[in-house]
């Protein structure tokens, strides 16, 4: 519920309370007694839906353009009467928790952090996140993503197209392109220095290896789930005026991890091997624009002037085009590495099936482990060696089983996975004698 304060100007007191009586609203008139161009100040206690369409009356009888209006947030009113206004305008309205388009253009204006707050902000957790990916350590990366200020620049870029507010457009488009490479390039910076101090003595393989930078190597289109659910979520916390700061943490999550990865990668020389998380950063950022953006439209937000509307109608559905048209395209990427993905963990399970099959051939052999190591073609990994390690019998000599095994493993995984190159792979046996006992 709102309490909306018009202070009237002169010449409009007549006009301003003959449409509030007409609308059927409780309002409390105060004298102005400060001798300026202000007659009276109207109170007037509103649902939130109320809020926008008393606005528009009040507009229309041409009082708001010379007066000064603001909107409260009221924590309860006590009214029978109000309790009928709200359902009276629930019917009409709708949600009752849409708050009005005045009220959304300010709450997306004041997410907006200044720029050297947003700059160190930005910094901070991108720095943050690099540190958590390289000590492998969940806590810390969504520490990150606490301090990352995030939610603001993309909704603000959102309500701005929505409502043709360019200046508030263009300031979070500056703020969303800018903070993605700045923080890309902080953490850089930061794991450059840990890497040539010797603080993070690792070589490209062993970076690459800790499992909180692999999950984010080779990404799927599962990825798309938190972008997209982010942007709807920013958009109905901004536009019902409840509190943003949950959701900021969760557009966060789908932007600062992957992007301290492309850090890292550069500072590890291997830019390439971080092409997937490159990929996530920028279709992550258009998946959050197109579904707040989508939300917001479909949520009736329009400009103020009726002759803004058909401009505003047109760069918004432009918009919403061109993003989506952006996220299928770099979309067939996260499917390539999905499909990637499939392939690799079939042929695992092929690869297994054909060496128990081969085992269960020979009476005293057990097969103790198999693992398949993959070459270094991020994010697209091939298999390059299976390697198995099989248990045999103190008092017997093993049999020779590599080219057995190969020639198994490639006539079971060729015919469904024929996409993967298997005349490159190679097994390698590992035999450990061991008491190997059997029972009927």
């Amino acid at each position: 519920m709102r309490l909306v304060q018009v202070m009237v100007p002169t010449g409009k007191r007549e006009a301003a309370l003959g449409l509030l009586d007409d609308e059927g609203l409780d309002y409390a008139l105060s004298e102005e007694t400060s001798g300026r161009e202000y007659i009276a100040i109207v109170s007037i206690p509103l649902p939130t839906n109320a809020v926008e369409p008393v606005l528009e009356k009040l507009r229309d009888a041409g009082i708001e353009r010379d007066a000064y209006t603001v909107v409260l947030d009221a924590e309860t009113v006590v009214s029978r009467q109000f309790e009928e206004l709200r359902e009276k305008y629930a019917e009409e309205e709708g949600d009752d928790s849409r708050i009005a388009r005045e009220e959304l253009v300010a709450r997306a204006s004041d997410l907006l952090p200044e720029t050297t707050t947003f700059v160190v902000l930005t910094a901070v957790s991108a720095v943050v996140a690099t540190a958590g990916l390289l000590l492998n350590d969940a806590a810390i990366i969504v520490g990150s993503m606490v301090i990352a200020p995030l939610i603001g620049p993309a909704m603000a870029t959102s309500v701005g197209t929505v409502v043709d507010d360019r200046d508030l457009f263009v300031r979070g488009l500056k703020l969303q392109v800018g903070g993605g490479l700045l923080a890309i390039v902080a953490a850089a910076l930061f794991a450059l220095f840990l890497r040539t101090t010797g603080v993070v003595p690792f070589g490209p393989q062993q970076v690459f290896h800790v499992h909180q930078i692999n999950l984010r190597l080779a990404p799927d289109v599962m990825s798309l789930v938190v972008a997209l659910g982010a942007g709807v979520a920013g958009a109905l916390a901004i536009s019902s005026g409840v509190s943003a700061a949950i959701v900021g943490v969760m557009i966060a999550a789908a932007l600062v991890p992957p992007v301290a990865v492309v850090g890292i990668g550069l500072a590890w020389g291997r830019p390439v091997a971080v092409l997937g998380s490159f990929v996530l950063v920028l279709v992550n950022y258009l998946s959050i624009n197109f579904t707040a953006l989508g939300v917001l439209w479909y949520s009736g937000y329009r400009p103020i002037q009726f002759f803004e509307q058909d401009i505003a109608r047109h760069e918004t559905l432009k918009r919403i085009a061109v993003l989506g048209v952006s996220i299928l395209l770099l979309s067939a990427f996260l499917g390539a590495v999905t499909y990637a993905d499939y392939r690799t963990s079939s042929f695992e399970e092929s690869a297994e099936e054909a060496v128990v099959s081969t085992l269960a051939e020979y009476d005293r052999l057990t097969l103790l482990d198999l693992r398949v190591a993959y070459d270094d073609s991020l994010p697209f990994e091939e298999p390059a060696r299976v390697v198995v390690t099989v248990g045999h019998p103190v008092d017997t000599e093993p049999p020779p089983l590599a080219e057995t095994l190969l020639d198994r493993i490639r006539a079971n995984a060729q015919a469904p996975f024929g996409t993967i190159d298997l005349r490159n792979v190679t097994v390698e046996v590992r035999y450990v004698a061991a008491d190997v006992s059997t029972s009927d």
